[in-house]
């Protein structure tokens, strides 16, 4: 594969981080117009750079009410971003190309490749078309339901622009809404349509379209590749565990799950869980909770969505294979083995490189905040730094008071939460250099 990188002279790194840097600057560009808001006046370069930055990297925090700041042009320039960036703008130009009878070059291939996250170009464009099609379907259904659950309290044109809204930005795990006042959906609580919509599309966009094509097409394959079976089974037991962790400490707290009626507990704890795999929407107020529920959050964001999807964080598949290698230690076994196959040691020491990777960058993020933050709590600082990194789009309030230096560290650490794992992988997945001979053993004491 690095002799097809070097014969067609092509960097995807350097292709993906151009493309995402274009995109932000041309949404910041936009968002800066005076027809993008309701007042008519145009935001500041932070406000917008700010914006544009959290909707390409479908994060979703704000430094500016999205509901009550932007117009209707604001609103669907976000949402424009926000599709692009969630599936890619590659795939959009493939897709284009496709339509106009273009041949998809071997460059194109590559760059897709590394864009998908995929191990190889078989079938890469094949992929793009069925990661369309799915997101096609999924939206718009979803955003039909939603559009009926919100035609109930207000006008059906208005209920429609909710539910596509909405529906778009949550398959896309980016966590913008419409809801103003920067108060989510804190009012549907207790909402099961809502509620379970929201979530299951927070969970769908945030498995991976390489598993979504796997299910879509379960019925006639009847087998489930090995990625598919740790993603489905690392997420669905993070979601659970978080879901009988936060009913745990919230159950009598009169700020978040006291007042509600145990299905609507359920209900709330259910959702809060499923948030942080890249989602930013909620459902109760996040500030509220208890010191405890909010460092658990803070894990579920780190560890994040899957690869290939719209979410960052470390991904689930990471974080399994760190779990099977200390599962191993501990059982003095020398593999990894997951349903019956063998993880290679490769992927070990990548998981490795990528987990200690995110927390060096949090650590020396959460540093600077906290020194041009001033007298902010620092349980605080560590939160809305991870939710920038993993691209989750949850705060506890400090994104609107961010100084000016604050709000462009912030967007920073959003584009390098969307790309940066991916660019380690990249790095790691390139031809090493033959070694022609090898260092003696040596032996140092562990733990």
């Amino acid at each position: 594969m690095a002799d097809a990188y070097e014969k067609n002279k092509v960097n995807p790194p350097k292709v993906l981080v151009l493309g995402l840097l274009s995109i932000i600057m041309i949404g910041t560009a936009l968002l800066r117009l005076p027809l993008a808001t309701v007042s008519g006046q145009p935001l500041s370069w932070i406000d917008a750079l700010f914006t544009a930055t959290s909707a390409v990297c479908v994060t979703g925090l704000v430094v500016v009410d999205t509901a009550t700041t932007f117009s209707t042009f604001g609103q669907v320039v976000i949402l424009t971003l926000i599709q692009i960036g969630g599936i890619g703008f590659m795939t959009f130009a493939t897709f284009f190309a496709f339509l106009l009878g273009k041949r998809i070059s071997l460059k194109d291939r590559l760059v897709l490749q590394q864009a998908l996250n995929q191990n190889s170009i078989e079938g890469i464009v094949r992929l793009v078309l069925h990661i369309l099609i799915y997101t096609i379907v999924i939206e718009l259904a979803a955003g039909l339901i939603l559009a009926a659950r919100f035609a109930y309290e207000m006008p059906l044109g208005r209920a429609i622009w909710f539910g596509m809204f909405h529906a778009i930005s949550n398959f896309n795990n980016a966590g913008f809404d419409l809801m103003g006042n920067f108060t989510s959906f804190t009012r549907y609580t207790e909402d099961p349509i809502i509620t379970l919509v929201l979530g299951i599309l927070i969970f769908l966009g945030g498995i991976g379209f390489l598993v979504l094509s796997e299910l879509a097409d379960y019925r006639h394959e009847r087998r489930l590749s090995l990625h598919t079976k740790v993603v489905l089974t690392t997420t669905t037991t993070l979601v659970l565990v978080g879901m009988v962790f936060i009913l745990l400490i919230e159950w009598n707290n009169p700020k978040s799950l006291a007042p509600l009626s145990p299905f609507g507990k359920l209900l709330a704890a259910f959702f809060q869980s499923i948030t942080p795999r890249s989602g930013g929407t909620m459902t109760l107020p996040v500030a509220e909770f208890q010191q405890a529920t909010i460092f658990l959050i803070i894990v579920l964001m780190f560890i994040g969505a899957s690869p290939g999807s719209a979410g960052g964080g470390i991904k689930v598949t990471t974080f399994a294979t760190l779990i099977g290698a200390v599962w191993a230690q501990a059982k003095g076994r020398e593999d990894v083995v997951f349903f019956r196959q063998r993880i290679a040691p490769a992927l070990i020491y990548k998981s490795l490189t990528v987990t200690l990777s995110g927390l060096f960058f949090l650590i020396i993020v959460s540093i600077i905040l906290s020194i041009t933050e001033r007298n902010v709590p620092f349980l605080s600082i560590l939160f809305e730094t991870t939710s920038a990194f993993a691209t989750v789009g949850l705060s506890l309030g400090l994104t609107g008071e961010l100084s000016p230096i604050g709000r462009v560290i912030i967007a920073l650490t959003m584009f390098i939460g969307r790309v940066g794992p991916l660019t380690i992988a990249i790095a790691l997945a390139q031809r090493q250099q033959k070694e022609y001979f090898r260092y003696p053993k040596g032996n140092i004491l562990i733990g």
